[in-house]
């Protein structure tokens, strides 16, 4: 799989390489100069999209990903803490309202 995203990466480069190859030679011709401009955009997307293909979901979306397991890793915790906790320190909490359940 990842020798697969890296070819289509790779070949999807070189197809932004030829297309802002393109887009500079429309543009340098002054007639058609509103062709280069959207060319040479399209072949802007191309790079990135094609920087996207190759990297794995982990780099693209660092944030994200650390917060699912961050949030996976803190699921239970409350609960076993609280169950460790004795019964006396459980009512003298309550009382203080320091926990509410």
């Amino acid at each position: 799989m990842i020798l697969l995203r890296g070819l289509a990466a790779s070949l999807l480069w070189i197809l932004a390489a030829v297309v802002g190859l393109l887009g500079v030679l429309l543009s340098v011709t002054l007639i058609l100069l509103p062709l280069g401009i959207p060319v040479l955009i399209l072949a802007k997307k191309l790079f990135a999209y094609s920087l996207v293909v190759l990297m794995p979901g982990k780099v693209r979306h660092p944030v994200s990903t650390a917060e699912r397991s961050t949030k996976d890793a803190i699921a239970g915790t409350g609960r076993k803490w609280w169950k460790s906790v004795s019964r006396k320190q459980k009512t003298s909490a309550k009382r203080l309202c320091l926990f509410r359940r």
